[in-house]
């Protein structure tokens, strides 16, 4: 992955400095995490936030080998 330097609010940064020590993430990591969040919910205007937030944690869980397969009847 490539990286790009950028200019950003220092409010902003402050504000995912803290969430990412929360949430155990780099700064860099959290405005990425926020920035997908946000094409995400301007592609699908439709869909709630809360069911974004689960398609999120559903792929990751797939990635790690997380999921069982769903049996039918």
């Amino acid at each position: 992955m490539s990286t790009a330097s950028i200019r950003l609010d220092q409010e902003l940064v402050e504000r995912a400095n803290i969430m990412a020590k929360a949430l155990n993430r780099t700064t860099p990591k959290q405005i990425e995490h926020w920035a997908k969040i946000g094409e995400m919910m301007e592609n699908n205007p439709d869909l709630p936030y809360e069911f974004v937030k689960q398609a999120i944690i559903a792929k990751a869980e797939k990635e790690a080998g997380k999921l069982d397969p769903y049996e039918f009847g």
